[in-house]
């Protein structure tokens, strides 16, 4: 009995999981290429990091010229970047998880905003 609870709690919450993750899905997401890409070519591009403060002075680092507004403030200070409107922001984090929820926030803020897939994880991975 234990562990027929058990698996049934595990599957709804699993389910739950699965429903949660594909709705927060971000419509646009740019990848570590493209990024790489647009940070030659696109003065106007905008990084975020979603990160709190001490991860930028981590072993990852961070990207030169980001802006920093940990995910967790993000709904609280996105007014804060009302002057980049018009510009294309790119939205990155450690593993690419807490930038799937900022990147919808911006959207749903009206927002031009990627997702960076793989966080700066993937960055670094690629060589940079």
């Amino acid at each position: 009995m234990k562990n027929q609870k058990f698996l049934f709690t595990f599957l709804i919450v699993a389910a739950a999981s699965v429903f949660y993750f594909a709705q927060s899905k971000p419509e646009k997401n740019m990848s570590v290429e493209e990024l790489k890409t647009a940070l030659k070519s696109d003065k106007n591009l905008l990084i975020l990091d979603v990160r709190t403060p001490g991860e930028l002075e981590g072993n990852l680092g961070q990207i030169d010229g980001v802006v920093n507004i940990p995910v967790q403030e993000l709904e609280e200070r996105v007014n804060e970047l009302s002057k980049h409107k018009k510009k294309k922001i790119a939205v990155i984090c450690r593993s690419g998880n807490r930038s799937v929820p900022a990147t919808n926030i911006l959207i749903k803020n009206g927002y031009d905003a990627y997702n960076v897939p793989g966080g700066m994880i993937a960055w670094r991975n690629a060589g940079n």
